[in-house]
């Protein structure tokens, strides 16, 4: 164990924060009013909060360690998100992992030494990963499925020395300004994490919620609504010319779906587009200004071609099923500027200072503006929205 504590000193504060993961849903009071939570439960990492705050931490005695092997699971489809974060020193020397495209990213800290590694497969394909660590002398071992591996050497010249006191944990966020991390990336994870088995530790966890947020049993790739918010985009983020005019994409069951699935406004003006589903009349309404098309819920998936002088409507990529409407620029005035300086709405429908109602209940399970895919991670949205995955 003396050799370990000295590694410890040389930067394998990896090995002990990234393999206490371990919690759970199950808990209780701790009489300071926060809840406290088991390990080996299934947690929901994408639950309501401020993005870089964590979920669940705790803090543990450097002392009471005993093991430098354990491993967790984890399961989502997201391609960036932190996933934990630990420290010692009250955060001198700390550590991350996270996804950045969806390969394990993890940055240490140790003194004024600054490591970034990423490597190994892709994780985020909505399958149960199991993540192992394991320290080997001067290497840390990031191991997935028991056979890709990442492997960190660290050695550093300084003098060596017994780390005493405290380590921090935490899961999905951090406890360090972000702007110290070599790699940025955006913090929100849609995904779970399971079955931690950590250093011979049985310590409790403090949850920042009084509830946590349970994991779908089964997940497919989508955008998911559950009926309380939507997303909002300023619609300057996208590539709009005026000649080749604006391409939308939508998949999906629609007769699934409730509720206002897109809607596009400029700030100050009435509504000018809106496509909503409602799941009495199992119909799909389209408005555009006065005019209203409604379509079968059937349809999996919706083109919209919004062009200078009409709107292009294709269902299920049938042309016997487009619909063209000739665009009038007395009843449409300027709407292709609604979409350079408007705002776009998803899974709500827009109405005085971009106030939200009749929110969507659904999948979608893509969603595309110019041929890009729709992240709403980068958009303000309600944090009940699952970005990247659907319960299947």
């Amino acid at each position: 164990m003396a050799v370990f504590w000295k590694a410890m000193a040389g930067g394998l504060l990896l090995t002990l924060s990234l393999t206490l993961l371990g919690w759970g849903v199950e808990g209780q009071g701790n009489g300071r009013g926060k809840k406290q939570v088991s390990g080996g439960t299934t947690v929901y990492l994408g639950q309501d909060r401020d993005i870089w705050r964590p979920l669940i931490h705790t803090t543990v005695n450097l002392s009471e360690i005993s093991s430098i092997k354990s491993s967790f699971q984890l399961r989502t489809f997201d391609p960036e998100g932190a996933v934990f974060y630990g420290d010692t020193k009250n955060g001198d020397d700390w550590f991350v992992l996270s996804l950045i495209n969806g390969i394990p990213l993890m940055q240490i800290s140790n003194g004024d030494v600054l490591i970034s590694v990423e490597g190994g497969p892709k994780i985020n394909d909505g399958k149960w990963h199991t993540l192992e660590v394991s320290n080997h002398k001067k290497f840390v071992i990031l191991e997935v499925d028991s056979s890709d591996r990442l492997v960190v050497g660290l050695q550093s010249e300084q003098t060596e020395e017994v780390i005493s006191g405290k380590l921090r944990l935490a899961l999905g966020g951090i406890l360090i300004n972000k702007e110290r991390m070599i790699v940025q990336f955006e913090p929100q994870m849609d995904g779970c994490v399971r079955e931690g088995s950590w250093l011979n530790l049985s310590v409790p966890w403090e949850a920042e919620a009084e509830e946590l947020w349970p994991c779908y049993q089964n997940v497919q790739p989508g955008s998911f609504f559950p009926g309380t918010g939507f997303a909002i985009f300023n619609t300057s983020v996208f590539h709009i010319e005026a000649d080749l005019g604006v391409k939308t994409e939508l998949w999906g069951d629609f007769s699934e779906m409730d509720g206002t699935i897109l809607s596009l406004k400029a700030p100050g003006q009435e509504l000018m587009f809106a496509l909503v589903a409602n799941n009495n009349t199992k119909e799909v309404t389209l408005t555009f200004g006065k005019e209203k098309i409604s379509l079968k819920d059937t349809l999996k998936r919706l083109v919209i071609n919004f062009h200078t002088d009409f709107l292009q409507v294709l269902q299920d990529e049938d042309e016997s099923k487009m619909i063209t409407l000739l665009i009038s620029p007395v009843s449409h005035p300027g709407y292709l500027t609604t979409w350079r300086e408007g705002n776009l709405a998803i899974g709500g429908l827009l109405g005085e200072d971009d106030v939200g109602s009749h929110f969507l209940t659904g999948c979608l399970e893509k969603i595309q503006v110019q041929e890009k895919d729709l992240d709403l991670d980068l958009a303000v949205k309600h944090m009940s929205i699952s970005s990247y995955s659907c319960p299947a």
